[in-house]
């Protein structure tokens, strides 16, 4: 389960957050979420309880922000959302899309205390 890794890395982005701007606990970590990002809520939900426990952010609230998929349309030289990797482009129906984003995964921003 990489979502246990990933959870891992936000945990020390936000340790050294605290140390760097002196808060001693966080209440809401938002964290933004690429469609194509390959991570599973659940398991994430799941591994963020765990993996925070004793650090600066155990007892936070996990929000989960979706962000769409997104390309690059060759054809009529748009950016556009799209719902898979391989959907043709919505606004002229070109099949020369090259993704551009929608695989990222990152802190928002922190609630702290």
């Amino acid at each position: 389960m990489h979502e246990m890794s990933l959870c891992e890395g936000v945990r020390s982005v936000i340790e050294d957050a605290a140390v760097k701007n002196g808060f001693s606990g966080v209440k809401t970590v938002r964290l933004e979420i690429g469609k194509f990002a390959g991570v599973e809520k659940p398991a994430l939900e799941f591994a963020f309880d765990v993996v925070m426990r004793g650090s600066v952010a155990e007892g936070a609230a996990l929000v989960m922000i979706d962000l769409p998929g997104r390309a690059m349309c060759y054809d009529c030289l748009k950016e556009v959302s799209i719902e898979n990797r391989l959907d043709c482009c919505p606004d002229c129906g070109g099949g020369k899309l090259m993704p551009v984003g929608g695989d990222e995964m990152r802190i928002k921003d922190l609630e702290v205390l």
